[in-house]
């Protein structure tokens, strides 16, 4: 995603180019006009998915060829490969981005799944999927490396 921020280049703008939303004194968290904000964040990503899975599917079936050389096969094997993984990964990340669309219109979006408390504004801007907040997302990566390693 840091990619992304500077692939825009425009200034003050943040990820896939939004605006930061800023807050009012005293604004209920999770109003309407925040959710409107991360609907369109989560949306526009996905779309953007969407059509990279769709630019692989025809770069594939374009470059498709039976190259009779045994190292050009290998290599253009070897691309296909690391391009259905990426894609893989961005499968992976729309189902995210669609759970997450799913607990906006359910009223759950924005609060730790752990502890229930609010997840934040700039937490959610730099990762729109995040279920966690930062302490019980912290305290999840100290477990996982304890157990891990």
């Amino acid at each position: 995603m840091a990619a992304k921020n500077s692939e825009n280049g425009a200034a003050g703008k943040g990820f896939l180019g939004f605006t930061p939303y800023e807050p009012k004194k005293d604004e209920e968290y999770m109003n309407d006009a925040q959710t409107e904000h991360f609907k369109s964040i989560l949306s526009a990503w996905k779309k953007e998915l969407m059509e990279e899975v769709d630019r692989t599917v025809h770069h594939m079936q374009d470059e498709a060829a039976n190259f009779p050389d045994p190292n050009d096969r290998a290599t253009q094997e070897s691309e296909f490969t690391m391009e259905l993984r990426a894609r893989d990964r961005e499968r992976k990340l729309i189902k995210k981005i669609e759970e997450s669309m799913k607990l906006l219109e359910s009223g759950d979006y924005g609060f730790c799944e752990q502890c229930g408390i609010e997840i934040g504004i700039r937490r959610l801007e730099a990762r729109p999927t995040a279920t966690l907040c930062i302490d019980c997302k912290t305290l999840d990566e100290i477990k996982e490396k304890h157990i891990g390693g």
